[in-house]
């Protein structure tokens, strides 16, 4: 990836719905998904790469009007499986708004281990009560009318708030 300088690797990609992120512990430790398609790259080889120095984070993001928006964090790791891949990040940057500071320190949660949050979300993120962004929630496909969908979609509330679901979303990683 050549964005901003290139070096990255991409840890997350949401694109088409293609593929259901509503999945388990084991499943977002290993990763799962298409390399070129929709997928996650796994918590287990994440904390890998950002436990042999320092990294940022760039996450870009995509309405439905090809609008895009981007969030730089110059600090960010995880932990290893048995902090439930802690959350550690900050140093944000960007058009799109601070989605993420507010969950530093926080666990990784899926649908069956962790915070509520994933289920109720229909996802699996770095919950705290609950999160400002979801980017592995449910693929909806812009607005959302219903409040029994609030909060369930690929979201980043600072950008568009919680009643729309994007199109597209990439999260990506680079040593620096």
């Amino acid at each position: 990836m050549d964005i901003d300088g290139g070096g990255w690797t991409v840890l997350q990609r949401r694109q088409d719905g293609s593929v259901d992120f509503y999945r388990g512990w084991e499943d977002y430790k290993n990763g799962f998904g298409r390399l070129t398609g929709e997928f996650w790259l796994g918590n287990e080889h994440v904390y890998k790469h950002t436990s042999e120095g320092n990294y940022q984070l760039r996450i870009t993001l995509e309405d439905w009007n090809g609008d895009t928006r981007y969030a730089t964090y110059n600090t960010f790791s995880l932990g290893n499986e048995d902090s439930s891949y802690k959350l550690t990040i900050g140093g944000y940057n960007g058009t799109a708004g601070d989605g993420m500071t507010y969950n530093s320190g926080a666990v990784f949660s899926t649908k069956d281990r962790g915070n509520s949050c994933a289920q109720r979300t229909v996802g699996a993120w770095w919950y705290k009560g609950c999160t400002y962004s979801n980017l592995n929630g449910e693929y909806l496909r812009g607005k959302i009318s219903s409040d029994k969908n609030h909060h369930r979609g690929v979201s980043w509330y600072y950008w568009k708030k919680w009643n729309y679901s994007l199109k597209k979303s990439e999260m990506m990683i680079r040593k620096h």
